[in-house]
């Protein structure tokens, strides 16, 4: 069994702090790279609309190694893990900075997603272990705070940095937060491990990590890359395979990755794959809007990342009315309701243009914020809420990387779609008009999970404390 440990008075006060840190750090990275793409892309000879790869690169690799977090810090240790992924995190964001190439700023997401896949599910962990169940809820609050203002500030600070110094400060500035992360870890993170061996599924992670590369790879095909058509479907078969070959096995072995068990609990089934599959049209937006406003529409890096604002403050907004709102109305009247308005509203894009006036622009942005906030809330806790404790670790493991990967397919098949609609060497109107398609059809994609929410028990009501992994 892990290890317990009884904190001493400093070191309970600085660790929610250090795990708040490091969830800062990874939050503000998430959203103040889209605002740069253009200028990066310019400055790397690429094409602005084809820099999907950059954003996919950091979210697969997160997605692929939450698995194994918890296995890590208890075979090695938890400070020795958060101190490598901090270190991690903060050398791929210097690798970032020095790239001259396209490859090159690939290669460094990944060792960011790698130190970003272990910093928050590490230091969930520890919290879970160090703090009594009538502290735990209390620093959790505390520590997902700084979730609400990384999206706040991040697009809006990328654009600035893009603007009057150049995109390389978006990354120079984890440094120095990395630096005292790093400190802090050495000194106050308790080192906590597993007192025996814990038998980890590799077999299952190898499979199941194969199929997400190979389907995101085959998206990516369509977009970016331009793959020819039979290499797409090749790897969209092999990673098909994979995937069917991962499930097939978990259900005759002891201690799976993920078992397939938790599918029997209709709640978490349908919750999983509603997310898998809403998250296509949310998980696109971060990535699409500052392309928009930057490379159709005009806009400064700057004006684009203020922009961004009205969707971080339509989250906050709706974040004290989810729990009252899900409790009145269910889970299934709030999902099929608000999957059907976030489609909606992420469709209706498609109806801006250079003559779209700013004030219904930021109130269009604004709505999407709320309802994209609610379907979040409403979908990761309708996905928990009927698991048992002894369940509820595997599941909310399974969640997080179905988050994760949701949002790096939504790019990519936006990012495809984009590719798909873009007339080559074309600018002006059939660009505009090349946003505009994509946009139907990621809404569009987005209001067909509401399909599955019909699945849902329609009695259901809130049996659980609301659950925010965003």
């Amino acid at each position: 069994m892990p290890e317990t440990v009884v904190l001493d008075a400093r070191t309970a006060r600085v660790l929610p702090w250090l795990v708040a840190i490091a969830f800062f750090m990874q939050t503000l990275d998430g959203t103040i790279l889209n605002t740069a793409l253009p200028a990066m892309a310019q400055d790397l000879a690429e094409d602005p609309l084809r820099m999907q790869g950059v954003v996919i690169a950091y979210m697969l690799t997160v997605a692929l190694l939450i698995p194994a977090s918890g296995w890590l810090a208890d075979r090695f240790g938890t400070r020795r893990i958060f101190f490598s992924a901090i270190v991690l995190f903060t050398l791929g964001s210097l690798f970032c900075a020095m790239s001259i190439t396209f490859n090159q700023l690939v290669i460094a997401r990944v060792v960011q997603g790698i130190g970003g896949a272990l910093m928050l599910p590490v230091g969930r962990l520890v919290v879970l272990r160090a703090y009594p169940r009538s502290e735990f809820v209390r620093v959790m609050a505390f520590i997902a705070l700084p979730g609400m203002v990384g999206p706040l500030i991040g697009p809006t600070l990328g654009g600035w940095l893009v603007q009057y110094a150049s995109w390389h400060w978006i990354f120079l500035i984890n440094l120095p937060v990395g630096l005292v992360g790093c400190i802090a870890a050495f000194r106050f993170m308790p080192d906590l491990k597993s007192a025996e061996r814990i038998r980890f599924d590799t077999v299952g992670f190898l499979l199941f990590g194969t199929s997400m590369v190979f389907i995101t790879i085959a998206l990516e095909g369509l977009g970016e890359l331009h793959m020819p058509h039979a290499r797409v479907l090749l790897l969209m078969v092999i990673g098909s395979a994979c995937l069917a070959a991962y499930w097939l096995r978990a259900g005759h072995v002891d201690k799976p990755l993920f078992s397939p068990s938790l599918f029997r609990i209709r709640s978490f089934a349908v919750g999983i794959f509603g997310n898998l599959f809403a998250r296509l049209g949310s998980g696109a937006l971060p990535f699409m809007l500052p392309l928009l406003l930057q490379v159709a529409l005009g806009y400064s890096p700057s004006q684009a990342g203020m922009m961004m604002i009205p969707l971080a403050l339509g989250a906050m907004l709706i974040k004290p009315l989810a729990k009252p709102l899900i409790d009145r109305l269910g889970y299934r009247r709030i999902l099929i309701g608000n999957t059907l308005l976030l489609g909606s509203l992420i469709a209706s894009l498609a109806t801006v243009d250079a003559a779209t006036p700013m004030v219904l622009l930021l109130l269009h942005l604004s709505l999407i914020g709320i309802v994209n906030s609610m379907q979040f809330t409403a979908m990761n806790t309708v996905t928990l809420v009927g698991l048992s404790n002894q369940d509820a670790s595997s599941g909310n493991g399974l969640l997080s990387v179905v988050v994760q990967l949701s949002m790096s397919l939504g790019v990519a098949s936006a990012g495809a779609l984009l590719g798909g609609f873009t007339v080559p060497g074309a600018g002006g109107e059939p660009v505009l008009r090349a946003f505009q398609l994509t946009f139907l059809c990621v809404g569009g994609m987005s209001m067909l999970a509401a399909t599955l929410f019909f699945q849902l028990d329609s009695k259901q009501r809130m049996a659980a404390r609301l659950v925010d992994l965003e």
